[in-house]
């Protein structure tokens, strides 16, 4: 628990702005040992900026930092992680190409010298990962593992440096219900022993749960800041936002129609080679949200990158009203209606060095409506993209802004607008408000209820159980690559939900 000894980390008056852009505004953030501090905010209101300074990514253009009592100046994170401060981020800084081990002693002792001591340095990452309930494969290749664990990946990394002052941006964004219990106790024995923790999530439940004390960031500013034991929910996502959040969204009652996507005995093989989706039977009908559940790194990325024409089958079939699906063709999927918003929004879903409008028009650049005998009709698409930038609210410099200056909220609200616009039978929405803040959660939760009572077929697959129980008309578990359940939201508990994910059939 906290206690009052001097700062770890004091962080004075601290500005960064980027071009006219003010990130960080005169903040002032202090952390003391053995404390787990939650950085709140909506997306973009500075929270990783002011972490990134700390960390030595950026430095700030006014301020000063402490780190236990010393003025320093970081040049860059090696300069952070040598006074024992590290982060993990919520896009992870991997080598897909390297293996775990090889990704996690990168630039440690282990590596000095003419030869790597792998055998020891192996033995090291053994015993981490027994010690905190942390497994991944020492020699698997990053790009062949789920994103969950590659989270995991960089929990250990960051363990293996035996850091004493923790950065975490989104760390449970991708665990399960019983990974996430893990976690904390790890970072509560963490905080036990005089580490200090720094915890950026959106997750207010569990924000309540880990935090001994809250900061609230708001336009680059501090908004707030609260002892956890003095504060809500429903405090702080007002505090976030500043204003009233919906506790609950609006759900309209919707019977659902006929079948639209009927899966038969799909099997799909992973990048290791592996049987990742294994004789998986579902269907889903018009006006229904069925939601998928399960821990990362049990099928569901492959199955979505099978409905996206990203991945070819082994065996099966995929139809859209009783028509085939051409697998392995993202054209024949757009084509049939299937309306995609891929788990990683910057890997597959965005051109991130192209502009806001181009990335809005990636699918539809051939319709008649922006071309005319061959040549483009520019005042189209540039109303085109005007309307649903201001539909959608996405907050940019405008049409021609590259895309990569926007917030993880507006890149999905982007996504979505893309994806949405063309009244999609079929909606595959994959991990869709990872990362994002309460506001932006709200926003697109609304849209998907929308999209069902337009009449699509949503298929919504998610890590977060609240997402699920929220959205969800039936709900399927997958584990280890099959259905272990498929369950009327009506009839589901979350202790039932939380056993099947773990593979786990009264």
């Amino acid at each position: 628990m906290a206690n009052s000894k001097k700062p770890v980390i004091e962080m004075r008056s601290i500005t960064k702005r980027f071009l006219d852009v003010t990130a960080n505004k005169n903040i002032n953030f202090t952390l003391s040992p053995g404390e787990i501090c939650a950085l709140l905010g909506e997306n973009g209101a500075g929270k990783t900026t002011l972490m990134n300074i700390l960390f030595g990514y950026y430095s700030c253009d006014e301020g000063d930092i402490y780190i236990k009592g010393e003025k320093v100046k970081l040049s860059s994170p090696k300069d952070a992680i040598s006074r024992g401060v590290g982060m993990i981020h919520q896009h992870f800084t991997l080598v897909p190409s390297q293996t775990v081990l090889e990704n996690i002693i990168v630039g440690t002792d282990s590596e000095k010298g003419i030869f790597l001591n792998l055998k020891s340095a192996k033995a090291k990452l053994l015993q981490l990962q027994e010690r905190f309930g942390l497994q991944v494969d020492p020699e698997a290749k990053v790009w062949t593992l789920a994103v969950g664990e590659k989270q995991k990946v960089e929990i250990l990394k960051a363990l293996y440096r035996n850091v004493d002052i923790l950065i975490m941006d989104e760390p449970t964004a991708v665990l399960a219900p019983s990974e996430t219990i893990e976690l904390f106790k790890t970072l509560k024995s963490l905080a036990k022993e005089g580490r200090s923790i720094i915890f950026i999530s959106h997750k207010l439940n569990e924000v309540m749960e880990i935090s001994d004390r809250i900061v609230i960031l708001r336009n680059g500013e501090v908004a707030a800041e609260k002892k956890t034991s003095e504060t809500n929910t429903k405090e702080l996502a007002n505090l976030m936002v500043g204003r009233e959040i919906l506790e609950r969204i609006k759900r309209k009652e919707v019977a659902p129609g006929k079948s639209v996507l009927e899966i038969d005995n799909l099997t799909v093989i992973n990048d290791k080679g592996l049987e990742a989706v294994k004789k998986v039977n579902m269907i889903v009908r018009e006006n229904e949200i069925l939601g998928i559940a399960g821990v990362s790194g049990n099928g569901q990325r492959e199955l979505s990158e099978v409905l996206f024409g990203l991945r070819e089958p082994v065996t099966g079939s995929i139809k859209v009203n009783g028509k085939p699906v051409k697998t392995g063709s993202p054209v024949s999927a757009i084509q049939l209606g299937i309306g995609r918003v891929p788990e990683d929004r910057i890997e597959t879903g965005l051109m991130m060095d192209l502009s806001v409008e181009e990335n809005l028009i990636l699918e539809s650049h051939i319709s008649p409506n922006f071309h005319n005998k061959g040549l483009i009709n520019f005042k189209n698409i540039h109303h085109f993209s005007d309307v649903l930038i201001e539909e959608y609210n996405i907050k940019t410099a405008g049409r021609n802004a590259e895309v990569k200056s926007l917030s993880g909220g507006n890149l999905q609200k982007l996504i979505l607008a893309r994806e949405l616009d063309g009244k999609p039978i079929i909606v595959v929405a994959s991990q869709p408000t990872r990362g994002l803040d309460v506001g932006a959660m709200e926003y697109i939760h609304q849209r998907m209820l929308e999209e069902k009572e337009r009449g699509a077929a949503v298929v919504l697959i998610s890590e977060d159980l609240d997402e699920i129980f929220t959205l969800s008309d039936r709900i399927i578990v997958m584990y280890e690559g099959e259905v272990m359940g498929d369950v009327p939201i009506e009839k589901a508990t979350r202790e039932q939900i939380g056993l099947l994910m773990c593979g786990v059939k009264k």
